[in-house]
């Protein structure tokens, strides 16, 4: 039988190749959208679905079972990226990124679990990111929502390991996709004691995802893991320096590591 995969945020980017590559692989997948009615090119059938709406992730859950019968695979893809001076970030903002990268997989995962204990089988994989693992520079939001994934990952899956079900992170470096032009930006505000510091770094930040590499490559590491009978707790995805980056966080005093950061970014 062949097992059914659901992905949020299916519609583009990482998800978008995760989803084609499963597809071309014989699985039974299915994506979501906020507005799927807007997506024509997509080769697996999406279903709407926000995140941040508690009633729309079950209805969308409910939707794949009835169809289907069963779900396998669950990826928590669905994110946003967020940049600023903490100072300079609205506070909605930073909330609307919470709900999105942190509250709204968890009510995914609440969502699915049922249906996964009941088969006594299933896998969940967050997708969190390499920069969960530390605290950078106007990107101090992104770190903190998706290292609390992470996080909260590491507890679940010792919850539910007795049920037959696996939890794992994948955390991928830089990757060519259209994350920088649906991230919010702090605006560069003329005059702030921020302005050419945080300029700068967002220059280098926008450059790294330009340059990054084919997401492609998660597609075949989620693939992989998918096929192993225990997944490990964490995977890194990326390039050697961006995996290298952890650790030497475990390795190096702390402000070494900081001063390392710092240089890096130019601050």
């Amino acid at each position: 039988m062949n097992k059914v995969v659901l992905i949020t945020g299916g519609s583009s980017g990482i998800g978008k190749s995760i989803g084609e590559f499963l597809h071309h692989k014989g699985f039974v997948v299915y994506g979501t959208s906020r507005n799927p009615e807007r997506i024509l090119n997509s080769v697996f059938p999406l279903v709407a679905l926000d995140v941040r709406d508690t009633d729309s992730i079950y209805a969308a859950v409910a939707k794949v079972i009835a169809i289907s019968g069963r779900l396998d695979v669950v990826i928590n893809n669905a994110g946003v990226g967020i940049t600023g001076p903490l100072e300079e970030i609205p506070m909605h903002e930073i909330k609307n990124n919470f709900d999105t990268n942190f509250f709204g997989p968890i009510e995914v995962m609440k969502a699915v679990l049922p249906q996964m204990r009941s088969q006594q089988s299933g896998l969940i994989i967050n997708i969190t990111s390499i920069a969960a693992y530390m605290g950078l520079p106007y990107r101090s939001v992104y770190s903190a929502s998706k290292g609390a994934l992470e996080l909260i990952t590491e507890g679940l899956r010792m919850e539910v390991k007795a049920f037959g079900v696996h939890i794992t992170n994948v955390a991928p470096g830089d990757f060519a996709t259209n994350i920088a032009s649906g991230r919010f930006h702090a605006p560069v505000i003329k005059g702030s004691a921020y302005e050419s510091s945080y300029g700068n770094t967002l220059k280098t930040m926008d450059e790294h995802v330009d340059s990054g590499s084919n997401p492609n490559e998660m597609a075949k590491a989620v693939y992989k893991i998918i096929q192993t009978p225990n997944p490990k707790i964490h995977y890194k995805v990326g390039v050697f320096m961006q995996k290298f980056s952890i650790v030497l966080k475990r390795i190096l005093p702390d402000k070494v590591y900081e001063k390392m950061l710092m240089n890096h970014y130019k601050l």
